[in-house]
């Protein structure tokens, strides 16, 4: 059995979180907490302006590490922090200091820490809807972002004011998946994936109808870390309660025909197909128009539903396909033989019956099987897991 000891991709990374003076500075001590939770060594910079609304001793606290607020008081740490940084997330990012970056004006901490960095920077824009969308700030934002700085966008939603409006700073999940990506290996950029999850729906009548236990984790965890490894991914998923992941083109689907008609569309110049959801096997043979009354009785027949991953394996021009076996014991042999049978390039195979590798839990025990080769791995959680299948698909399309 293969070791899961890897490193995360936020592990010993040196980030300075840049802080300014906006009401949504709040959100900075979660987002530093959540970094330090993930491995991350944070330093903090603050501007005189941001110093009024949060105080820097509460995110010397979040972080560990002693804030810099004052550039007369540290002459040299706008030099010294940025040369051993791996990026900086200024979150929130006020028009103030995004127009300073735009200018090269170095008259605070935040401003002289982005002049001295040539890193990855991270904006998380917080103003009122009036300033984000007006033409001089748009065309100084397009500046930088042509010059390399990433945005995670503002949400829609009510502002301090009290208007509403674009102008929300963005959630802190958001900006972390934002800096995962920026750090993460691209090794699959340029390249388009499409992932399926969670279960389907095969309806008896308008208000039954036949599914599984499948929560979608799987499948999700696997859309988030094929995005952060750079590729362009789209996410087909049954009914889950789960968000869609942030920077994932996401769409949602009931029956295995809705499934099989949104992958073909959505394959049709795709790399990879990863087949994560848990189609349903069988359909009831006759759909009911209203709803069964249940002193009727209920004589249900079934037929095999449709087999998703045997029509795309059958295209004259098809993917690569990486489909999945969970089964009730040791039958690596079911999978194997679903490999051979179905055309796929590699399966995913689980046992469900083990303790925590079943359904609604955030960890699973794996074993990857292809043509050559299979490999093991212990129990660990989905996005470990996610992520050995990503690497593994990455070596195939080398």
């Amino acid at each position: 059995m293969i070791s899961s000891k890897k490193k995360k991709v936020l592990q010993n990374k040196r980030i300075i979180v840049a802080v300014t003076g906006s009401v949504a500075a709040y959100k900075s001590i979660e987002l530093v907490r959540e970094l330090v939770r993930k491995g991350a060594d944070v330093r903090v910079v603050m501007t005189p302006s941001a110093v009024r609304f949060v105080t820097p001793l509460s995110l010397e606290i979040a972080s560990g590490n002693e804030v810099v607020s004052d550039i007369f008081s540290h002459p040299f740490a706008h030099i010294e922090l940025p040369k051993s940084a791996d990026a900086i997330i200024v979150a929130p990012a006020t028009a103030n200091t995004l127009s300073k970056f735009y200018s090269a004006s170095a008259s605070d901490m935040v401003s002289s820490c982005f002049l001295s960095f040539s890193g990855p920077v991270i904006i998380a824009p917080a103003m009122n809807w009036r300033m984000y969308t007006d033409p001089i700030f748009q065309e100084r934002l397009n500046f930088l972002k042509d010059r390399g700085v990433i945005e995670v966008v503002p949400e829609k939603g009510n502002l301090a004011c009290g208007e509403t409006g674009i102008g929300k700073m963005a959630s802190v999940e958001k900006v972390i998946a934002e800096t995962k990506k920026v750090l993460s290996e691209n090794d699959l950029t340029g390249r388009s994936i499409v992932v399926t999850a969670g279960p389907t729906r095969e309806y008896i009548d308008p208000v039954r109808f036949i599914s599984n236990r499948s929560s979608g984790r799987m499948g999700f965890a696997i859309a988030e870390h094929a995005f952060y490894r750079g590729a362009d991914v789209t996410l087909i998923s049954g009914p889950s309660s789960l968000e869609a992941p942030y920077g994932v083109n996401t769409e949602f689907v009931e029956t295995a025909k809705e499934m099989l008609d949104s992958v073909k569309k959505n394959t049709v110049k795709a790399d990879v197909l990863i087949m994560a959801a848990a189609v349903a096997d069988y359909s009831p043979k006759h759909v009911h128009t209203e709803k069964i009354d249940k002193s009727e009785g209920l004589d249900l027949r079934l037929i095999p539903a449709i087999d998703i991953i045997k029509s795309i394996s059958a295209l004259k021009k098809k993917p690569l396909i990486v489909g999945f076996a969970a089964e009730t014991g040791d039958r690596k042999d079911r999978a194997r033989e679903k490999l051979r049978q179905k055309g796929m390039d590699m399966i995913v195979f689980n046992n469900v019956s083990l303790s925590g590798a079943g359904f609604d839990v955030d960890t699973n025990e794996v074993t990857l099987i292809d043509e050559k080769s299979e490999a093991s791995y212990p129990l660990m959680t989905k996005g470990e897991v996610a992520r050995k299948i990503i690497d593994k698909i990455s070596g195939m399309l080398t």
